[in-house]
């Protein structure tokens, strides 16, 4: 682990459709090199009620905080990591939103010709993938036996956490990191190579599907471990 002042804490935030059970493994290898680290159980259904409860977790720690988000988890930790206690992001193949933006404006500006992620009609105000698709579209390298269990244990996500906007974006201020999934067909990689470049991120690519952090927890916590220690090189 760190030592010193460097974030010895990880806050990790999961995206839409899924919950932090999916952190499991990445939980167990920083845990294991004596990092303390906490999941935030957002529950999707708007962002500033994610940033929120991001926020809770991140007032909880000792000290210094390396925020991660995956996906979704992406515009969340970019909205709720302001704080003094946040000293780097992670971003895993997730959105990083500017000012006023928000994910269906990403959403509305992903190639043409990228695949697009198999997000169903809104009914009552909640979004589902398509649960045939979404072995493929999400979690392409998982057992077959993982992606249907996810896919049959889908999170409803709320339109308004896609809606919500961006007020004073994290990565602004803060040293960021970001995991490009080479082979993702939620967010495509050029998608996700223009939003890293934007906010200055160091950046490591690594062919996974969407479910990076399920399927290559290793590389995950590597990156994760790496930010942590630049970010106590710099004080």
């Amino acid at each position: 682990m760190s030592t010193g002042s460097a974030p010895g804490n990880v806050v990790l935030v999961h995206g839409g459709f899924v919950d932090g059970s999916g952190w499991r493994a990445v939980y167990d290898l920083l845990r294991q090199d004596g990092y303390h680290v906490a999941v935030v159980q957002n529950p999707t259904l708007s962002l500033e009620g994610d940033a929120a409860a991001t926020r809770m977790i991140i007032d909880a720690q000792d000290g210094p905080v390396v925020l991660v988000g995956h996906s979704y988890g992406g515009a969340v930790i970019t909205q709720a990591g302001t704080g003094q206690n946040v000293a780097a992001l992670v971003y895993l193949a997730a959105f990083a939103p500017d000012k006023d933006e928000s994910v269906n404006t990403l959403l509305a500006g992903f190639p043409a010709d990228a695949s697009q992620p198999p997000i169903l009609p809104p009914k009552d105000g909640f979004l589902f993938l398509d649960r045939d698709k979404f072995p493929a579209s999400f979690a392409g390298d998982l057992p077959a036996d993982l992606a249907a269990f996810m896919a049959d244990s889908q999170v409803p996500w709320g339109v308004d956490a896609l809606g919500g906007t961006i007020t004073d974006p994290a990565w602004r201020a803060k040293p960021s990191w970001y995991l490009v999934t080479t082979e993702d067909k939620m967010i495509p990689p050029p998608a996700q190579r223009t939003m890293s470049a934007r906010a200055g991120s160091i950046v490591t690519e690594v062919a996974a599907s969407h479910s990076v952090y399920v399927s290559q927890p290793t590389a995950v916590a590597a990156l994760i471990k790496h930010a942590a220690s630049a970010v106590a090189a710099r004080q």
